[in-house]
């Protein structure tokens, strides 16, 4: 029976508390334990690496138990600094020790280089309200062409940021070398403002809008996208989304782009929701696909360190079980993890949100409660 809200934010508080994990770059065993609020009792709960045999590698991979790593510490698609810090935390915090214990060959592909804004970049005066356009689109440049080699390459593709304007480069790297790939765009947000329309001009609210080519503008950075694939309407779908702005809203609708709110999924539960998004994304599994995710979708209190938080998210077991369900299918083939930024909470909070990301990594590639 899926979770009403009232009794999801119930839980939240009781579960956060009983979150502890043993991993410390040795150990591959995570314990969740809460007293449940139903049964009186204490739940205790391992998490451990999947018999590879259960899951289904993508078959679209040459390599297909090789995943490659490249980190985006990059923060100028938002206002507030940290963002950056996240490839090199989640390093520290033993990714490169899960995807190897979970039977994955490993490549380190390093963090992609970009430059600064600086005030000599050039702008558009009609764009103006954009903030570090010269410098977020060049950088998105770099880091899609990291991807497409990777990509291109057969293995899996895993981008670590970075807020999440970086998804613009990520995607549209991964996106040339696959050009038949869906999109599971996971987010208390939706991430597809225009120019025209963003209220901010925070370029981490329009990735989606500069990937499907949505405004005319020539906005001067973002010129080498015109040598890349749109991304199709069709193949994209959002899950967990409770911020939507309107100029969002009114083209989510006039495109008719799939997205599941958390209405819907308080309503059908993550089960009935993934079935359907990934039914309407590739019906037969033959569709690659690449999961964005951003880490508000989470709830606050299992995710406080990040830079928009809104009340209302994801579960832990929700969490994890959109990437464990993605991962099953066998379509998965690359994956962003954005938005962690331990400077935004106390050091419990960020280390916390630092270790989610990590663990949510590790669902994607087949980590398994059995």
């Amino acid at each position: 029976t899926p979770m009403a809200a009232p009794l999801r934010q119930g839980f939240h508080s009781a579960r956060r508390r009983g979150w502890r994990s043993l991993m410390d770059g040795k150990e591959d065993i995570t314990v969740l334990s809460h007293q449940s609020s139903l049964g009186g009792s204490d739940v205790k709960t391992q998490i451990v690496p999947p018999q590879p045999e259960k899951l289904i590698p993508p078959g679209f991979l040459s390599h297909p138990r090789t995943c490659g790593l490249v980190g985006m510490p990059f923060s100028w698609g938002q206002p507030r600094g940290g963002t950056d810090q996240g490839p090199d935390l989640m390093r520290k915090r033993g990714v490169a020790n899960y995807i190897t214990k979970l039977e994955w060959r490993f490549e380190e592909c390093g963090n992609v280089e970009f430059e600064e804004p600086r005030l000599s970049d050039p702008t558009n005066p009609k764009y103006r309200n954009l903030k570090n356009s010269y410098a977020v689109g060049r950088a998105c440049q770099n880091l899609a062409e990291r991807t497409y080699e990777v990509a291109s390459a057969g293995k899996f593709t895993l981008v670590m940021g970075g807020d999440h304007s970086i998804a613009l480069g990520s995607i549209a790297g991964i996106l040339k070398a696959r050009p038949e790939l869906s999109i599971v765009w996971v987010d208390a947000h939706a991430d597809i403002n225009t120019p025209e329309s963003s209220p901010s001009g925070n370029l981490h609210g329009m990735p989606i809008s500069f990937l499907m080519g949505l405004t005319e503008a020539k906005i001067p950075g973002f010129e080498w996208l015109e040598d890349y694939p749109k991304l199709d309407p069709s193949k994209l779908a959002f899950v967990g989304l409770r911020d939507v702005d309107p100029g969002e809203r009114a083209t989510i609708r006039k495109l008719g782009i799939q997205a599941y709110t958390m209405y819907e999924v308080d309503r059908y539960g993550i089960g009935n929701v993934m079935e359907h998004c990934l039914n309407h994304l590739s019906p037969d599994n033959s569709n690659p696909v690449h999961l964005s995710y951003d880490i508000d979708a989470v709830d606050p209190d299992f995710a406080p360190a990040t830079g928009t938080m809104v009340r209302g998210g994801f579960t832990l077991r929700e969490a994890h079980y959109i990437a464990e369900r993605i991962a099953e299918t066998g379509m998965l083939g690359s994956m962003d993890i954005v938005e962690v930024n331990p400077s935004l909470s106390c050091a419990e909070g960020g280390e916390e949100t630092v270790e989610l990301g990590v663990h949510l990594v590790a669902s994607a590639l087949g980590n398994r409660i059995m």
